[in-house]
């Protein structure tokens, strides 16, 4: 069965606090089973914050997961996006097309029409990457191979009807929710602050298990705008986060400072190995993650490149000109 067939569970609800529903959606990627959609009581009907991805069957279970907490799709006046990756946004122009709401989306995302109106522009983008990166020509092609036949995991392109910038004020039955710019993971990437109840709606800036993950190749240093936008978040002074996966988590400082130290340690792996001796992005990669695989390597790789673009801004890289490229302290 190809991987993006495989489904490990079935959508489901629950409500976290009166006013505010976790619906929660599978996802076909190893190790990555589920995404939220949350749900939040408006005085007009319901806000939904990001979408899940659009396959065979997605909308099911969507409405699946909206009808175990008494919720209905049709009851849904506003779509807000917290960044524009697929499982994020994926279902937007269907729910759009099926509801008549409003889309509200941070206007730089680039990155997701990209690959919706040209993949295979972006996927030879990709491969010239990888290749200048060091990645043996056998494991490309069969990489290369496998996202050829991958679905784009999008109902349509989505175009919002307002921008989703600091300013825009998000009302509902919780009070006001304010808009604070948060990219690193995503160029498009918002979080969504209600300061009298002190929650975050951290979409996948913060999750409850540390975890990184960078869109390389659209802005100079995601890294930098990462570690930025974990300063913005933490002196909001959030004590229950929302979050794109995984569960609801309290202890939000404290995996602020998880994220940092993880950055730490990483950049200081990255630049204590070029030290020694010039190394690619691939050879990195391999060295730094065990679990360096088929499923997993491009993100890994773009990870690795993401953190020495961060340690050539900060003046700890440079890049050698030959080719493929190596990196040197």
């Amino acid at each position: 069965m190809p991987a993006h067939a495989r489904r490990r569970e079935q959508g489901r609800g629950e409500r976290v606090v009166p006013g505010v529903w976790r619906l929660r959606l599978p996802l076909p990627w190893p190790g990555v089973p589920h995404c939220n959609v949350w749900a939040l009581a408006a005085p007009d009907g319901l806000v939904l914050v990001d979408t899940g991805i659009h396959d065979e069957g997605s909308m099911a279970q969507l409405e699946r997961a909206l009808e175990m907490v008494g919720l209905r799709l049709d009851d849904v006046r506003l779509l807000v996006c917290t960044h524009a990756h697929p499982d994020h946004c994926g279902q937007a122009s269907a729910i759009v097309e099926r509801t008549g709401c409003e889309l509200w989306m941070h206007p730089n995302h680039g990155h997701l029409l990209a690959q919706a109106d040209d993949p295979a522009a972006l996927l030879a983008r990709r491969l010239e990457v990888a290749r200048h990166s060091g990645v043996p020509e056998a494991p490309l092609a069969a990489w290369a191979e496998q996202r050829r036949n991958a679905p784009v995991l999008l109902s349509g392109l989505p175009e919002p009807d307002r921008a989703l910038e600091p300013g825009v004020v998000l009302e509902t039955d919780l009070g006001a929710w304010d808009i604070h710019e948060t990219p690193g993971h995503a160029p498009s990437h918002v979080c969504l602050h209600q300061p009298e109840r002190r929650m975050l709606l951290s979409g996948d800036h913060l999750l409850g298990r540390v975890t990184l993950v960078f869109d390389f190749g659209w802005t100079p240093d995601p890294v930098g705008e990462f570690l930025d936008s974990l300063e913005r978040v933490d002196v909001l002074g959030a004590r229950l986060a929302l979050s794109g996966h995984g569960r609801p988590f309290t202890d939000v400082h404290a995996h602020v400072e998880a994220n940092r130290a993880l950055v730490r340690r990483r950049l200081h792996t990255i630049r204590t190995t070029i030290a020694a001796e010039p190394q690619t992005a691939y050879a990195l990669a391999l060295r730094m993650y065990p679990h360096f695989g088929p499923d997993t390597s491009s993100r890994l790789l773009t990870k690795v490149l993401a953190f020495l673009t961060h340690l050539e801004a900060t003046g700890d890289a440079e890049r050698g000109s030959g080719e493929p490229e190596r990196w040197a302290a």
